[in-house]
């Protein structure tokens, strides 16, 4: 089937669905398509302590389940579609799904980005059950426990500087002999009385019942194997923004975000980014629901402009 639509969103995470709230309550006809995890990543994620609005702390399934919901109430629709190809080159845009084909006279891109993680079995057992990708996220949890931190980059070091405001104690388990973390970050972590440093060693294995109890770890030079009791995996060896539909018809950084300015467009007109496919420094809900909602706005703005003129706004 094939649908023309004023305002297509991709992603179902705080960013698009923020961006789909400010957008139809406008009167935007809007579409979201979901992809495979409606709500995206923090549908698993078990407590959210720091979203405005909820001094006690939301589930975060039920936080999405309630944005999809004010979303919906305004207008917006819903669609659990993946998106397998665009084309950014002609206007309106053209979107293919897995199932229908869209053309869109705005595109908001909200795809977030993928934590890297370690290919254990394990892992999928045990995610939100005390393995995590975000200390500022679950810190909390660990109040007064042992974790550890896997990466020995700064944002590794980063995630084990928060965690001991927490844990009692916090290893960082690294492969190779030296930390790849800025000096000054290092620094700060070999200061640190709770931070242990578990050097040339790999985790080949998380175990526990229904919660984590432990990694196993592999010395990589001896190739001894021992384990070690934590109630916490924090994995830190970065993310992937998932941005591969768009190489070659946006621009890009050396690491593959969306390049935006600060009203959230991208290279191309009418092409907005929100949340964690344009962001690797935050990473929070908060900053991603509020840069989808600048890019709804920028979007309705530039629609308006649009039916005005006739033309597709042009910008540097």
């Amino acid at each position: 089937m094939e649908r023309e639509v004023e305002l297509l969103i991709i992603g179902s995470g705080p960013a698009g669905l923020s961006a789909a709230i400010y957008a139809a309550r406008d009167g935007v006809e809007t579409i979201v398509l979901t992809g495979s995890l409606p709500g995206g990543a923090l549908t698993l994620t078990t407590e959210v302590e720091n979203f405005p609005g909820f001094p006690d702390g939301i589930n975060g399934y039920e936080l999405m389940e309630r944005m999809m919901r004010q979303a919906e109430r305004f207008g917006a629709k819903l669609v659990n579609e993946v998106v397998e190809e665009v084309n950014l080159k002609v206007h309106p845009f053209v979107v293919r799904t897995d199932a229908n084909k869209y053309f869109s006279s705005a595109l908001i891109i909200a795809t977030g980005a993928s934590p890297k993680m370690l290919g254990l079995p394990s892992e999928e057992k045990f995610i939100g059950k005390g393995i995590s990708t975000c200390a500022t996220c679950d810190g909390f949890l660990y109040r007064d426990k042992v974790v550890c931190v896997v990466g020995g980059g700064n944002t590794a070091i980063e995630e084990a500087l928060h965690l001991t405001a927490h844990a009692r104690k916090v290893y960082v388990i690294h492969r190779r002999s030296e930390l790849r973390a800025s000096k000054v970050l290092q620094d700060k972590a070999f200061a640190n009385t709770k931070i242990d440093f578990i050097l040339n060693s790999i985790v080949v294995d998380i175990f526990g019942e229904e919660q984590v109890r432990g990694v196993r770890i592999k010395d990589v030079v001896s190739g001894q194997e021992r384990e070690l009791y934590v109630d916490g995996v924090f994995i830190a060896i970065g993310r992937t923004p998932n941005t591969s539909l768009f190489v070659g018809q946006l621009r890009l950084d050396s690491e593959g975000y969306i390049v935006t300015d600060e009203l959230q467009r991208t290279s191309v007109p009418m092409v907005f980014a929100a949340g964690d496919v344009a962001d690797k420094i935050f990473r929070q809900a908060v900053t991603a629901a509020a840069s989808g909602c600048k890019a709804a706005m920028m979007a309705i703005r530039y629609l308006r402009e649009l039916k005005e003129t006739g033309y597709p706004p042009q910008w540097g």
